[in-house]
């Protein structure tokens, strides 16, 4: 069975925010700040230390 990996990462998303309950504001900083990150200069260092 392949599953698209946004709708894993939307599977565990909606299962995270509703089991562990953290706030709205630190789930919007965190999907901002990732964001703001995969588009920055860092993205090459980010990218081989994820690998």
């Amino acid at each position: 069975m392949d599953v698209p990996l946004w709708f894993a990462l939307l599977v565990v998303g909606v299962l995270g925010v509703k089991l562990i309950r953290p706030p709205w504001w630190l789930i919007a900083v965190l999907l901002l700040g990732g964001y703001l990150l995969a588009d920055s200069l860092l993205a090459p260092v980010i990218d081989t230390a994820v690998k």
